[in-house]
C-alpha cells in the first residue's frame, strides 16, 4: 500500500517536472524567436527559482510526513536525512539547464550579527591596501577625458591669473593717476608758494627802497600825531630830534669806531684799509698800555713762536729732501702713498728709495748703474728689502711693473753672498733657487734678464722648456747651475727622468702665478713643491715674521725656504696655493689689482663678425707706429689674418701654440729688432711679453675673461709710456660687457661709446637678479 503511495507521488512529481520543463522549452523558443538569445528576463528567472523552490519545500513535507512511522529513533532519522541530502536530483535536464538556487535570505533583524575578530579586520585592511596598490587601467575614453579636464582646469588657472594681472595693472594705472593729480596739486602749491614768496620780496624790497630814501633824500615824513583836546591818555612818542642837549660825556662825543672780528666789514670801505686801521688801533692801544716787563716778555713768546714755526716747517719737509735716517713714521706713509704701494702683513719692512740705499751687493750695485735703471719701480721698491730679508712675498701689480727685477736682486744678492770655491763644489746637489713661469716666452724673457744680471757675477742659468731637446738640457744642467728657469711641464719631465735634482733649492718664484692656474698648472706646481727638501721650512708661526731669526743662517745654504709669488691679479686659487706653501708672507699690492695701466687710451667698437676686417684696415691705412700687436682666439684665424695683410703689404708674423719653438722666437726676435711690424699673436703673447715701445693693441677677437683682456692691453704702455688698445666687440661677447663699461668709466683717459654705455647687458651686474621694475608684465 505504502509502496503504491510513493509510486504515485514520484509519477506525479515527474509529471510536474516534465510539465515544468515544457513550459521552460517553450519559454526559450519564443525569447529566441523575439531575438534575446538566452537572455531571460529576471523577474521571469526570479518565479520560476521561486517556484522551484516552493516544489521541492512541498515534496519533501510530504515525503516526511508519510515517513514518519518508519523511523523509530533519531539515530535512523538522521542517518536518512543524510542520505536523503547526498541524493542525486531527479531532474537532471533542469539542474543543468538552470542556474544554482541561492539560499533563502532570512529577515537581517532575525539574525543577529557578530563582530569581527582581530584577525578578520586586518585581513580585510590587507585586502583593502592590495586592492589599493594594484594599478589601475584606463581606458581611451577615460584618458581622453581626464585630459580634456585637466585642460579646461589649466585654462581656468590662466584665466584667473589673467585676470589678476589686469586687476593689477588697472590699480597701478589708478595709483599713477592718482600720483599724477598729487604732483599737479603738490606742482600747483608750490608755484603759489613761490607767487607769494616773490610778492613778499617786492614788498620788503620797497620797505628797503622806502627807508633808504627817507633816510638819505627825506622825501617821506610821518605824520605826527594830533593829540585831540578831548583825549585823556597819556602820549608817549618821542623823536630824537625833540633832544635840544648837548653830549658833555667824552664817550659821546668822540665815539669809537665798530671793529668788526672775523670777517665782518664796514660798507663803503676798503677791507684792506680797514684791517691796515684796526691792526694799527689796537697796536697802538697794546703798546701803550703794556710795561716794560710785558713788552720784554712779549718778545721771548715771539721768538719762541718763530723757533717753533721753523721747526715744524724743518719737520714737514718733503721726504725727498730728507736723510733716510730723518724719516718718520708720516713720512714712509706718505712715500707709499705717492707710489701707491700698499702692504698687508706684519713687521714689514721700509721700501728702498733709491738704489743706493737698498743695501744689494756692490758688483750688483755697478751692474744696475751700468745697465741704466736710474730709479726703481714701486714693486722693486718694497719687494726688495723684503727679500733681503727673506721673507716670504705675494706681489700683485699690473704688467710691466718690473716684478722680473723684483724677485732677481735679493736671489742675486743671496747666491753672491756664498764662497764661489763652494758653489762648484756642490753643482752635483741641483741648482739653489727655481722660477716657474707658465709659457716658453715669458721663461726665455726671465732668462735675458737673468743672464744680463748674473753673468758677469758668475752666475750660471739654465732655461727648461718644451719645444726643445730635453737631452741637451740635461747636459746644461749637468753641467752645474744656480738659477732654473723652467715651464711647469717640462721641469716634471726632467725630475722624473732623474736629469734634475732638488737637494739644495731654497728660492723658488711662481711669476705670473695666475696664469699658471688658469692653464691648468696648479697640480704640477704642487708635484715641483713636493721635490724640494723640507728640512728647512719656515715655522708656521711669529718667527716666520721675525727678520733676525730669519737672517741667522742667512748667508750660507741651509737657509730658510723662500718662496715669492708674483702676479697680476688675485683669484681664489692663488690664495689657496699661497696659504698651501707660503708662511707668514708680506704681500704687496701696487695700484688697483686687476685694473689696467691708467696710461693706456681704451677704444671699443662694437661692429658684426663681418666688419671686423674693415675696421681694421681703417686703423691700419692711418699710419700706425710700429710694433704693434693683433689678438685673436684661435690659432687658425691668426694664421689667416696675417696672410691677409702680408698680401695687403704689411709686414706681419704669427705667434700661437700651434708654432714650433724656434719659429715662436723668430717671430718674437722679428718683432722686437723691427724687421716684422705686426704680430697676431693668441693669449700666449698676452702675458709677461716684454716688448719695447707697442704703441697699439688691438683685440680682432674680444678676450674670454676680463683678466685676460687686462693682461692683453697691458702689452702697451709699460715703463711709464702711453698707449692705445682697440677692442672689436661683437654681441657674442655680451657677457663683458658690464665689466668692460666699468673698467672704461674708472680710467681717466677712455670714453666709453654710447652703443656700450645703452647696451641691455651693461644694465645689471651679470649673475645678479633683475630688479622688480625692470621685469617685463605681460598682460
Amino acid at each position: 500500500m505504502g509502496n503504491d503511495k510513493k509510486r504515485r507521488s514520484r509519477s506525479k512529481d515527474r509529471m510536474e517536472k516534465e510539465r515544468d520543463t515544457k513550459r521552460l522549452r517553450r519559454s526559450r523558443s519564443k525569447s529566441k524567436e523575439r531575438g534575446y538569445k538566452r537572455h531571460r528576463s529576471r523577474s521571469r528567472d526570479r518565479y520560476d527559482r521561486r517556484d522551484l523552490r516552493d516544489d521541492r519545500r512541498d515534496r519533501d513535507d510530504k515525503y516526511e510526513k508519510e515517513n514518519k512511522d518508519k523511523y523509530k529513533s533519531d539515530r535512523d532519522r538522521k542517518e536518512d536525512k543524510k542520505a536523503k541530502d547526498t541524493r542525486k536530483s531527479p531532474f537532471p535536464e533542469v539542474s543543468e539547464t538552470k542556474p544554482e538556487v541561492k539560499p533563502e535570505i532570512k529577515d537581517e533583524a532575525a539574525v543577529k550579527k557578530e563582530p569581527l575578530s582581530l584577525e578578520e579586520l586586518l585581513a580585510k585592511k590587507k585586502a583593502e591596501e592590495a586592492t589599493k596598490s594594484k594599478p589601475v587601467f584606463l581606458t581611451k575614453e577615460q584618458r581622453a577625458a581626464e585630459a580634456l579636464k585637466r585642460r579646461q582646469e589649466e585654462v581656468e588657472r590662466q584665466k584667473k591669473v589673467q585676470d589678476e594681472e589686469r586687476k593689477i595693472i588697472q590699480t597701478m594705472q589708478v595709483s599713477r593717476q592718482e600720483d599724477k593729480k598729487d604732483d599737479r596739486d603738490r606742482d600747483r602749491r608750490a608755484r603759489d608758494r613761490e607767487r607769494e614768496e616773490e610778492k613778499q620780496k617786492d614788498k620788503d624790497k620797497e620797505k628797503e627802497q622806502d627807508a633808504i630814501k627817507e633816510r638819505y633824500l627825506g622825501l617821506i615824513k610821518k605824520k605826527r600825531r594830533v593829540r585831540r583836546l578831548n583825549d585823556r591818555k597819556f602820549v608817549f612818542d618821542w623823536d630824537a630830534g625833540e633832544d635840544t642837549s648837548l653830549d658833555y660825556n667824552p664817550l659821546y662825543k668822540e665815539k669809537h669806531q665798530v671793529q668788526f672780528f672775523g670777517r665782518g666789514n664796514l660798507a663803503g670801505i676798503d677791507i684792506k684799509a680797514q684791517k691796515r686801521d684796526q691792526s694799527k688801533f689796537y697796536g697802538e692801544l697794546l703798546e701803550t698800555r703794556r710795561t716794560e716787563a710785558e713788552k720784554a716778555q712779549e718778545k721771548v713768546r715771539l721768538k719762541k713762536v718763530k723757533r717753533k714755526e721753523e721747526k715744524q716747517l724743518w719737520d714737514d719737509r718733503h721726504w725727498s729732501e730728507k736723510d733716510k735716517d730723518e724719516m718718520t713714521e708720516r713720512d714712509w706713509r706718505i712715500f707709499r702713498e705717492d707710489y701707491n704701494i700698499t702692504i698687508k702683513g706684519g713687521k714689514i719692512p721700509e721700501p728702498i728709495r733709491s738704489w743706493s740705499e737698498s743695501g744689494i751687493h756692490k758688483d750688483l750695485q755697478e751692474i744696475v748703474d751700468k745697465i741704466g735703471y736710474k730709479d726703481p719701480t714701486p714693486i722693486q721698491r718694497q719687494a726688495i728689502p723684503i727679500g733681503m730679508q727673506n721673507r716670504d712675498i705675494i706681489g700683485v701689480a699690473e704688467t710691466g711693473s718690473g716684478k722680473t727685477l723684483a724677485f732677481l736682486i735679493p736671489l742675486l744678492s743671496w747666491i753672491q753672498s756664498l764662497p764661489k770655491i763652494e758653489r762648484n763644489e756642490v753643482a752635483d746637489q741641483g741648482p739653489y733657487a727655481i722660477i716657474l713661469a707658465p709659457t716658453r716666452e715669458l721663461a726665455q724673457q726671465i732668462e735675458e734678464e737673468t743672464v744680463k744680471f748674473g753673468q758677469p757675477l758668475g752666475i750660471r742659468t739654465v732655461v727648461v722648456v718644451g719645444g726643445l731637446s730635453r737631452e741637451e738640457q740635461g747636459f746644461r744642467l749637468r753641467m752645474g747651475c744656480e738659477i732654473v728657469i723652467a715651464t711647469p711641464g717640462r721641469l716634471i719631465d726632467v725630475l722624473e727622468n732623474r736629469y734634475l735634482v732638488l737637494n739644495q733649492c731654497t728660492y723658488i718664484v711662481l711669476d705670473e702665478a695666475d696664469r699658471m692656474i688658469d692653464l691648468g698648472f696648479e697640480p704640477d706646481v704642487q708635484k715641483i713643491l713636493e721635490y724640494m727638501p723640507v728640512s728647512n721650512l719656515k715655522p708656521d708661526n711669529d718667527d716666520a715674521e721675525d727678520s733676525k731669526i730669519l737672517l741667522a743662517n742667512y748667508n750660507s745654504r741651509k737657509k730658510y725656504r723662500q718662496t715669492v709669488m708674483f702676479t697680476a691679479t688675485m683669484p681664489p686659487a692663488v690664495e689657496r696655493l699661497a696659504r698651501t706653501y707660503l708662511r707668514r708672507p708680506a704681500v704687496v699690492y701696487i695700484g688697483s689689482i686687476g685694473k689696467p695701466t691708467e696710461r693706456v687710451e681704451q677704444i671699443v667698437h662694437i661692429v658684426g663678425e663681418n666688419d671686423k676686417r674693415r675696421k681694421l684696415m681703417e686703423y691700419l691705412s692711418k699710419g700706425v707706429d710700429p710694433p704693434i700687436i693683433i689678438f685673436v682666439n684661435q690659432k687658425k684665424g691668426a694664421d689667416v689674418l696675417a696672410k691677409g695683410l702680408e698680401k695687403l703689404g704689411y709686414n706681419a708674423c704669427t705667434l700661437h701654440g700651434g708654432k714650433g719653438q724656434e719659429q715662436r722666437e723668430y717671430a718674437l726676435a722679428s718683432l722686437k729688432s723691427g724687421a716684422k711690424d705686426i704680430l697676431v699673436a693668441t693669449d700666449v703673447a698676452g702675458r709677461g711679453i716684454d716688448i719695447k715701445d707697442v704703441s697699439m693693441v688691438i683685440n680682432y677677437d674680444m678676450a674670454k675673461t676680463i683678466e685676460d683682456y687686462t693682461h692683453r692691453i697691458g702689452r702697451t704702455g709699460r715703463a711709464g709710456k702711453t698707449g692705445v688698445a682697440v677692442s672689436f666687440c661683437t654681441n657674442d661677447d655680451s657677457a663683458l660687457f658690464y665689466d668692460l663699461k666699468q673698467m672704461l668709466l674708472s680710467s681717466p683717459v677712455s670714453t666709453c661709446p654710447p652703443e656700450l654705455m645703452n647696451h641691455a647687458e651693461c644694465q645689471n651686474k651679470p649673475n645678479q637678479p633683475k630688479r622688480r621694475r625692470d621685469e617685463m608684465i605681460f598682460a
